[in-house]
């Protein structure tokens, strides 16, 4: 494993994955001067062993390697439910392999050899998935912390409330009265930060409905309207 850091104001980590020790050289000297963080590994066995310490925001890998190859690397990362933005790179790429490659979720597929201006675009355009990811987490994140603040009546009443169906329905449904039901909707949309019933679905299309349905991360505590 080679490791090489370098100041840049966005400083990605990059994974590189190749057999071929001078190829993963001339690659980490390329990432290294341009301002990223590179690791290096010549397998994707050693790389997998790798992300119990660090995880990579995007991974270049040869498409062709002895024991597990690119494209079941890629295979085992969507298995472990690890989503990193990956390139291919190959000397020996074809039709087939780069479908398989971009249905996996490749974000690009560069055949070998390409300078070091085609290496730095693929970074840059890798770079915004990262930026969009991160975004998307942050999002997820806020979403969830304010899901955790809901009572377990509150996320019942947010379940009903992003069917549609309209206050005196839901009372009926939970057997209890209607005015106790608009406090707890008046609660819901507090506590979600929701300007109106829409941007409530959206939250709850984002956060999905089983992390609604989790339980409260501490019990409800005081007299509430139930």
């Amino acid at each position: 494993m080679i490791a090489s850091t370098a100041n840049h104001s966005e400083v990605w980590r990059i994974a590189l994955v190749d057999d071929d020790m001078s190829v993963l050289r001339s690659l980490s000297r390329m990432i290294r001067v341009n301002g990223y963080n590179a690791m290096a590994f010549d397998s994707a066995g050693a790389f997998l062993s790798s992300l119990d310490d660090w995880r990579p925001e995007m991974l270049f890998v040869d498409l062709r390697m002895p024991g597990m190859d690119g494209l079941a690397l890629q295979a085992s990362l969507v298995d472990r439910g690890v989503r990193i933005p990956t390139v291919f790179l190959s000397g020996h790429g074809n039709v087939a392999s780069s479908v398989r490659a971009l249905r996996g979720g490749a974000i690009d597929f560069l055949e070998k050899p390409f300078d070091e201006s085609t290496l730095l675009a693929t970074v840059e355009r890798a770079g915004v998935i990262v930026r969009r990811n991160r975004e998307a987490e942050a999002a997820h994140h806020i979403l969830a912390e304010r899901v955790a603040s809901l009572t377990n009546r509150e996320r019942e009443v947010f379940r009903w409330v992003v069917t549609g169906r309209l206050n005196k329905q839901i009372a009926v449904a939970l057997g209890t009265t209607e005015k106790t039901i608009k406090v707890h909707r008046a609660r819901v949309m507090a506590k979600m930060t929701a300007g109106s019933v829409a941007e409530l679905v959206r939250m709850f299309d984002q956060i999905g409905e089983e992390s609604v349905r989790q339980e409260p991360r501490r019990p409800d505590t005081g007299a509430q309207p139930t």
